[in-house]
């Protein structure tokens, strides 16, 4: 069982960068994408589905979550990671 607590920024920038389900929303909505602009709204989409996976995994009880404060930061940490996934998934889109 992984402890999260809000003031771990290791343990943050852990989970947002390998959130699996940000990984893969962001890189096949990068590589659809056919304007680079588009890549912001497959970042947030991105985030919102990995915050989504990291809430249902607290619910369950995979994550024990102590503070409140650290939601934030996973959710702004994703959005830059899946920006980069989604930029990557747009430079290795089909032409």
């Amino acid at each position: 069982m992984i402890s999260i607590t809000s003031f771990d920024p290791v343990t943050l920038v852990l989970l947002a960068a390998v959130n699996p389900a940000t990984i893969a929303v962001a890189f096949l909505m990068g590589r659809s994408a056919d304007q680079w602009q588009k890549l912001l709204v497959a970042a947030f989409a991105a985030s919102l589905t990995g915050f989504a996976l990291y809430w249902i995994g607290g619910q369950i009880g995979l994550f024990a979550i102590h503070a409140v404060g650290g939601e934030a930061a996973i959710f702004m940490l994703q959005f830059v990671f899946g920006l980069a996934w989604a930029a990557l998934g747009y430079w290795f889109r089909p032409r």
